[in-house]
């Protein structure tokens, strides 16, 4: 058994802390800063299911009609998001946020960024 090494992943909303990743899974605390929202995104293969540590977040996401509500979340709360579904994160306060997700941390597809990142789709 090792210590674990934290990567600490500077993203124009705040920043990732990637705590945990192997083969199989990811582990990873989302720091969003008030106001600041990341991409409108989904994934083809990832699946990762959040569960918010401290502050208050809005989780925009597609329901299964294929249309985007918001879901307010509040420390204490989790929300799974399966593959293929769009969704954003919002951060209404400071928020901090647990994520478990697959491995696959570059299967991203960005429908609208606010901050003009690569990989932001034109469709």
């Amino acid at each position: 058994m090792s210590k674990q090494s934290i990567t600490r992943v500077e993203k124009p909303w705040g920043y990732e802390l990637i705590w945990a990743k192997t083969a199989d899974y990811v582990g990873k605390v989302i720091h969003i800063n008030k106001g600041h929202k990341l991409s409108l995104q989904y994934h083809n293969i990832k699946e990762e299911t959040i569960y918010v540590l401290s502050g208050k977040m809005a989780l925009l996401i597609e329901n299964d009609r294929g249309v985007l509500e918001e879901i307010p979340l509040a420390a204490g709360e989790a929300h799974h998001i399966p593959v293929k579904r769009k969704h954003r994160f919002i951060g209404v306060e400071d928020c901090d946020i647990a994520e478990v997700s697959t491995c696959h941390l570059d299967d991203v597809v960005r429908l609208e960024d606010n901050y003009g990142r690569s990989g932001t789709s034109k469709a």
